[in-house]
């Protein structure tokens, strides 16, 4: 199946032949077959445009853009944490099958999408506790080095 949305997504000089009834009519009578050039409904760009006179305005300004602020940024963060709950809920739902889990010695039996889920949040803070620690470290080197130098 081949979808075409007409002549914009073709470049200009690629243009291809005509398949079915019309294309044989054209190749019998040069005279009605299509012309290369420009396309009728497009417009030459002016190459110079005139000046416009000192002390006019040429285009009425616009209202300035939105500033980003912190309870936008806030916002956006309450809707995206609102979202991935949601998934991680269906998340849970979909996988409610019962496994065995066994980790030194301790057996249990979980839903497999908490299990999942609890195993994605332990490698989270596997990660995250030594990164706060360094990030704490590197805090107290900057500010000693503030308070030597002052």
């Amino acid at each position: 199946m081949t979808f075409s949305f007409g002549k914009a997504n073709k470049a200009p000089d690629a243009e291809q032949p005509e398949t079915g009834p019309r294309s044989a009519e054209a190749a019998a009578d040069p005279a009605q077959a299509p012309q290369p050039g420009p396309a009728p409904d497009s417009v030459p760009a002016d190459p110079d445009p005139a000046p416009a006179a000192p002390g006019t305005a040429t285009a009425a300004p616009g209202p300035e853009p939105v500033r980003r602020t912190r309870v936008g940024a806030l916002w956006m963060s309450v809707i995206l944490a609102a979202v991935v709950l949601v998934l991680l809920l269906v998340f849970i739902i979909e996988n409610s099958a019962r496994v065995d889990i066994s980790f030194l010695g301790v057996h249990g039996h979980l839903p497999l999408g908490v299990a999942l889920l609890l195993a994605a949040v332990s490698g989270i803070l596997l990660v995250a506790i030594p990164g706060t620690g360094r990030i704490i470290q590197l805090r107290r080197q900057v500010r000693r080095g503030r308070h030597s130098s002052t």
